[in-house]
């Protein structure tokens, strides 16, 4: 495989600083770059099969057609169990204080146990001083109403249904858009402009398909796991927290949060349970950062890992959650078009070429 040409340090500080100056905008905008993300992600997934369709003697326009019927079906059903989640509102705020509880009583037992194991532990009163954090953090949550959160979910869905309309028209139309586009190129400059597109797309199209089969990857591991210790849910539970993990960092933390918090609850006389799926979060954890990841996004985006480091962390200081969940893709495909353009202004000849066509077009 052809190794791009890295960029420049002065191309490196342009991408950096664009890719933060856009991440703050779709900070500002983000009710619709996230259906447009979303359908990107969804046309990449998509495509493939619709190209399997075509190749098998169907014409593009009905191939997409019974894609996106299907796609839709999946929608609809999605949206069902959303209003029937609403419906249940009532019980999902006893499970919430339900499942605080577990967690209280586990964060307890685990600290008497430690004030067992090592004497200086409860020199340093550490039981109190845990449990005064409990009662602080128990009148801030408990209690709380969940059917307002539920409702500030439902402002989304406007937004969320923008998706499979927005990924019908880039199955069906994106060539001829693509098309367009170059139309508008000087012919100096076709050949880059048929590079660039061709690199954002792979670029995009690696990051998101890798993204689904590391998902994958996850809610096989994490399911399996916990279908092991015997939680409940335990299916369910592991797609979410795959899910979850989508938003770096912050997104693993929250799904190994709730699934800990499930088996205190179920198994409050079991505490090892709660601990030993916490060690199946640490061990999909390691496996993603050094075999999953690796042979999925990592090794087709061709960032640096102290990059990505660095690109999170302005990405969370920039945008918040919004932030760390674009950063990524976003750096990947301005470093793409950064470096395409700096080749153009570094090459001389090109630019002749172009000043050359210009003089004809006019002298003619």
């Amino acid at each position: 495989m052809k190794v791009s040409p890295q960029p420049g340090a002065t191309t490196l500080l342009v991408v950096i600083l664009s890719t933060c100056l856009l991440l703050f905008l779709f900070q500002k905008i983000i009710w619709i770059v996230l259906p447009v993300l979303l359908a990107l992600m969804l046309y990449y997934i998509l495509r493939p099969v619709v190209d399997a369709l075509v190749n098998h003697g169907l014409r593009r326009g009905p191939a997409v057609k019974i894609v996106c019927l299907l796609q839709l079906i999946v929608a609809a059903g999605a949206l069902v169990l959303a209003f029937l989640f609403l419906a249940k509102a009532g019980s999902w705020q006893s499970n919430f204080d339900r499942y605080l509880d577990g967690g209280q009583n586990l964060v307890r037992k685990t600290t008497a146990s430690l004030e067992k194991v090592v004497p200086a532990f409860k020199k340093m009163n550490l039981g109190v001083t845990v449990d005064q954090h409990i009662e602080q953090f128990t009148s801030t949550f408990v209690g709380q109403n969940l059917l307002p959160i539920s409702l500030g979910l439902l402002e989304w869905l406007p937004s969320l249904l923008l998706v499979p309309y927005i990924s019908y028209f880039m199955l069906n139309d994106s060539t001829r858009l693509k098309k367009y586009i170059i139309k508008s190129v000087p012919n100096a400059f076709f050949e880059k402009a048929l590079l660039l597109f061709s690199r954002l797309d792979a670029s995009l199209q690696n990051y998101f398909q890798g993204l689904l089969l590391l998902t994958i990857l996850d809610s096989i591991c994490l399911g399996l796991g916990l279908e092991l210790l015997g939680i409940h849910h335990a299916i369910l539970l592991g797609v979410a927290a795959a899910v979850l993990a989508w938003i770096p960092y912050i997104g693993s933390v929250i799904g190994c949060i709730v699934v800990v918090l499930v088996a205190a609850t179920d198994f409050p006389d079991q505490t090892w349970t709660a601990y030993a799926c916490l060690a199946l979060f640490l061990a999909v954890r390691l496996l993603d950062d050094f075999v999953f990841m690796p042979a999925t996004i990592g090794r087709k985006l061709n960032v640096h890992p102290l990059l990505s480091v660095v690109m999170l962390f302005l990405g969370a200081t920039v945008a918040g959650a919004t932030g760390l969940f674009l950063a990524l893709p976003l750096f990947g495909v301005v470093a793409v078009i950064g470096e395409t353009v700096a080749q153009v202004v570094a090459d001389q000849g090109l630019r002749a070429r172009h000043r050359a066509a210009r003089l004809l077009t006019a002298v003619s």
